[in-house]
């Protein structure tokens, strides 16, 4: 007789408890609040999730080498700053260069995603061959990305964007917000290089045990350097549409946005153990945390207690993820 294995409640609410606890939360926002389901609504928290999308989706591969990435905050406001200086109008009286035209909008992603590359390209190789904890190693480039910055920026907003880099959050295809096509755009190559390259492959073998990848013959330290370097080029992206979102840009740009992309892949069901991750993952928890913050306003919560509530949900599902893994040892 075979040992089928039951679902408990307690099992359910390990697995999925801050997701039912958000869905009940809708539940109830949309009953007492009408609006909030409206379609209006609803775009506009897709279009909030796209950069955290991006930051999620670039945050997740480090997690799933049992890494992390507190660095990304800082090189979000970095990218959004670089992009900020390269596209001003050329008749913007505080431009910051002032006799050069403004760059095609491509150009200046390209750029903007390069540069930070390179810092993360720097972060993955202190952490590859100097063998510094992921946490100390992007904690020192979080420092050094804001210096940077504020020396470059000398400290002061940005702003006068070329309409043809604002119209990046104003314009549609087909109805849809550009933002929300990137975003897609990023979470479709993000999965056709989880699970369908070597190097998707290399990154979830060192995750589930980097000594075991080793040995087998990945190239730990070549697959850690191309992972923290691609994430920072995705947070570059997510500051380049956050820059043209807000019109602006400032050095405190994207501050402590790392940490809710850990807790929301976290809660989607990425692992801060290692070896487990999805792009669904990172997609699930972006759309729970985001829906959450949109429903808290809606039932009239204090915007400073908001920040608790949040806090309490990465809590809770760092928690529980932690609760997992000792589980399955």
């Amino acid at each position: 007789m075979e040992n089928k294995k039951k679902l408990n409640f307690k099992d359910i609410m390990i697995n999925y408890g801050v997701i039912i606890i958000v869905v009940l939360l809708v539940i109830y926002t949309g009953i007492t609040s009408p609006n909030f389901l409206s379609v209006n609504n609803l775009t506009n928290i897709l279009n909030n999730m796209s950069s955290r999308l991006v930051i999620a989706l670039g945050i997740a591969g480090c997690i799933i080498t049992a890494g992390c990435d507190l660095s990304a905050g800082r090189m979000i406001g970095f990218g959004a700053c670089i992009a900020g200086t390269l596209l001003q109008r050329i008749d913007y009286s505080n431009k910051f260069y002032p006799e050069m035209e403004p760059l095609n909008i491509f150009v200046a992603l390209i750029i903007v995603m390069a540069i930070c590359a390179l810092f993360g390209s720097v972060t993955g190789f202190f952490i590859a061959y100097m063998h510094v904890p992921p946490f100390i190693s992007t904690m020192a480039m979080m420092e050094i990305v804001y210096g940077i910055n504020m020396i470059y920026t000398n400290s002061t907003p940005l702003g006068g964007y070329v309409t043809a880099y604002t119209n990046l959050s104003t314009g549609t295809f087909l109805g849809v917000s550009y933002l929300i096509w990137i975003a897609v755009i990023v979470a479709a190559i993000t999965w056709f290089i989880f699970n369908m390259t070597r190097h998707g492959k290399y990154m979830y073998a060192i995750g589930g045990n980097p000594q075991a990848a080793e040995v087998a013959g990945v190239p730990v330290n070549k697959t850690l350097i191309i992972i923290y370097a691609k994430a920072a080029a995705m947070y570059g992206l997510a500051g380049f549409m956050l820059g043209a979102k807000a019109g602006g840009a400032s050095v405190n740009l994207g501050l402590g946005y790392e940490m809710e992309a850990i807790a929301a892949c976290t809660i989607g069901g990425v692992s801060v153990s290692g070896g487990r991750g999805k792009v669904s993952s990172a997609i699930l928890g972006v759309a729970v945390f985001e829906i959450l913050k949109a429903a808290l306003q809606f039932l009239g919560v204090n915007s400073n207690a908001q920040w608790i509530a949040l806090g309490i949900i990465i809590f809770i599902a760092i928690s529980l993820d932690i609760r997992k893994y000792v589980a399955r040892k």
